[in-house]
């Protein structure tokens, strides 16, 4: 078994002040330790999401690195090494270099890993918009096994989860075993990528998928423990052999010397590294439900979803609603209200999954991210202790 899965992503360093914050942010719970003594993290319930890591005040609480492999693989002249990196990743690689928050940095990260070395450098917005079709078309088959279309006995029930965050899915398989039916069967987009990265690509490269090395640049620390789940093995290795996150890279690329800054802008290879721009929008909650609805509407009513207001299900409350009129097309254009929700933060989806076994949930389609905000808050994002307002550190 991979260390990562045994021995946790997220620990406690010695350099814990046993503050007792941490306790505050975690969302189930698995921080132990009183005030004034050490804590420790129980591994069997902690889902790896770092937001201990990103609010600790001393920098005490750290995740398990995986850059010494990666440099590894960039030395050896036997590995193919290919890179993609998550849309959260490119609005905040740049404060790593004094950049404002915010700052697109995609041109200019693209050229700094060529500069590391990489062979290939390509993009996870590809496969989130792969994501979009499978999780939309996946929500269309439960819709029309909900409302008696024949041929969809088989499909799965109604409401349908998102499946793109791996703190959620652990979360879900440790507390609610019995609502993992209605989890979305579509792998998240970093693990779709490296499917298709030791597959589809290996393929027309003409490269053996045991010589490809498999990098995924990502703004969270999660995605270290799905990408050593045993069962992400579509071509029999690893569909993502390392996992690195915005703080990491930074790392790297001020190791290696390149003037970042001063990069000049380039473009993402094209072979999966193009997208229809719906996929950028996965960094931010609500983002994959709204882009994944899209294509549900426009394949159920074959009209554009151009008119329909969003704005409900955008912010950052931590429970937001709203309700889609959709005419189906395959039923004479009879309309179905399809009603969605939006969860930002863990810790409030159990009253959520308990309406639903309970059988009173309304919902059609939920998504679930664990950090606040989205993916642009992953525990592998830069950690900004010099910003401060009036009141103290943000």
């Amino acid at each position: 078994m991979n260390s990562i899965i045994s021995d946790g992503v997220i620990h406690v360093s010695d350099r814990c002040k046993a503050c007792d914050h941490c306790t505050s942010v975690c969302p189930t719970g698995a921080i132990h330790g009183h005030l004034g003594q050490k804590h420790t993290i129980k591994v069997a319930k902690c889902i790896n999401c770092g937001q201990c890591l990103i609010n600790c005040p001393f920098g005490a609480i750290e995740d398990q690195t995986m850059v010494t492999a990666v440099k590894s693989a960039l030395n050896d002249p036997q590995k193919f090494v290919v890179v993609q990196e998550a849309p959260a990743v490119r609005v905040a690689l740049g404060e790593e270099f004094g950049k404002e928050p915010g700052f697109n940095a995609k041109g200019k990260m693209y050229a700094a890993l060529r500069k590391l070395g990489f062979d290939k450098v390509y993009d996870t917005e590809f496969t989130a918009d792969l994501t979009i079709m499978e999780e939309g078309t996946e929500l269309i088959h439960r819709v029309f096994k909900a409302v008696g279309q024949e041929g969809f006995e088989e499909s799965g029930p109604l409401p349908q989860f998102t499946s793109c965050c791996p703190a959620w899915i652990k979360y879900a398989e440790d507390n609610y075993p019995k609502i993992l039916p209605n989890l979305s069967s579509a792998k998240s987009p970093q693990q779709m990528f490296g499917a298709v990265a030791k597959t589809y690509v290996a393929e027309k490269l003409g490269v053996k998928p045991a010589d490809i090395f498999s990098v995924s640049v990502m703004p969270c620390t999660a995605k270290k423990y799905e990408s050593s789940r045993p069962e992400m093995i579509a071509s029999g290795y690893p569909d993502v052999d390392a996992v690195i996150t915005t703080r990491e890279l930074a790392q790297m690329i001020k190791d290696a010397g390149i003037d970042f800054v001063n990069l000049p802008e380039e473009e993402a290879d094209k072979l999966v590294g193009t997208s229809t721009g719906a996929a950028t929008i996965f960094g931010v909650t609500g983002g994959v439900m709204e882009a994944a609805l899209r294509t549900a509407y426009e394949i159920l009513s074959g009209q554009s979803l151009t008119n329909v207001d969003f704005k409900p299900v955008r912010g950052l409350k931590p429970v937001r609603e709203a309700t889609v009129e959709i005419p189906i097309q395959a039923l004479g254009g009879k309309v179905l209200p399809v009603k969605v929700a939006i969860v930002t933060g863990t810790k409030h989806v159990a009253p959520v999954i308990e309406d639903i076994l309970a059988g009173r949930s309304k919902y059609h389609f939920i998504e679930v991210m664990n950090c606040p905000g989205g993916c642009i808050n992953g525990g592998g994002q830069p950690i900004r202790r010099d910003i401060y307002t009036e009141g103290g550190l943000l």
